[in-house]
């Protein structure tokens, strides 16, 4: 049997499994965070960013769905959070999603609030013997090109030999697959906490490692600062104000202007520091 799991929250947060219930609070979590607060996205695409969010959110569908049909996707719920509307409280679901999509001049501030359900931050996952089928992903993409230009620039930097890494069986690598916190909840180490929950987590159930692409610095720094007991490596990088690709009638063109950060791909060896 697996120790207890050593990483705690605040009391008035739990870590819950995601379950098909959780499926469009998922999708707008990962829509809003995106469209409005991605230091990479969010300022690449400065403009109509409620419409951008409304399409990934129509896209989100199976990414959303393979995450949580895997077992390995896990949510942090606030046990006391104050909801905006009185039928959100008695929702089946325990809270609902109050977007109105017609109307694209809704802020970013009012979709938050009209997110009217306790999951506040989330770390999508899946077993890595089962990948995502890209074709299925092609709307996402769609809705946010240069998500897809993250993973394949990552993918292109990434030497390791495949057979060093990846998978033979289920229960060997969780690849993660989204990370993201409500804006209202951002500074209290809910990310964190999560991210490190989940070594603990994946580790108990006889994974080996974890996989994550980072557009984020505070993500980076979570993941390659793992707990006592876990190995972090860096295994790809990319600087997005330098990155180029050429674009048709243009050229070579700096596509992440005027992004400046930096994308990784990390790995972490659950097998312990010594691995």
């Amino acid at each position: 049997m697996a120790p207890p799991n050593p990483i705690t929250l605040p009391p008035r947060f739990e870590i819950r499994k995601l379950e098909p219930q959780h499926h469009d609070w998922v999708k707008a979590l990962v829509a809003h965070s995106n469209a409005f607060h991605s230091p990479v996205f969010a300022v690449a695409y400065p403009h109509n960013q409620t419409p951008r969010a409304y399409a990934m959110f129509r896209a989100g569908d199976y990414h959303a769905s393979h995450s949580i049909n895997s077992g390995l996707s896990y949510g942090v719920f606030d046990t006391q959070f104050q909801f905006h509307h009185p039928s959100s409280s008695s929702a089946e679901a325990g809270g609902q999603l109050l977007w109105d999509f017609s109307d694209t001049t809704a802020t970013a501030s009012q979709l938050l609030t009209q997110m009217d359900f306790p999951l506040v931050s989330l770390a999508l996952s899946y077993d890595g013997i089962h990948p995502f089928d890209f074709a299925q992903l092609t709307p996402l993409l769609q809705a946010l090109p240069l998500l897809g230009t993250v993973f394949a620039a990552l993918e292109k930097r990434d030497t390791r030999a495949p057979e060093s890494w990846k998978p033979r069986r289920e229960g060997e690598v969780v690849l993660r697959s989204g990370t993201c916190t409500r804006a209202d909840y951002g500074g209290m180490g809910l990310a964190k906490g999560l991210a490190h929950w989940l070594m603990f987590e994946a580790r108990g159930r006889g994974y080996r490692g974890v996989q994550i692409e980072t557009a984020h610095e505070a993500v980076e720094r979570v993941w390659m600062n793992p707990p006592a007991g876990f190995k972090a490596e860096m295994v790809g990088a990319f600087e997005t104000g330098s990155y180029e690709e050429e674009v048709e009638r243009r050229g070579m063109v700096r596509v992440f202007e005027p992004a400046q950060l930096r994308c990784t791909k990390i790995w972490v060896d659950l097998l312990g520091a010594s691995a």
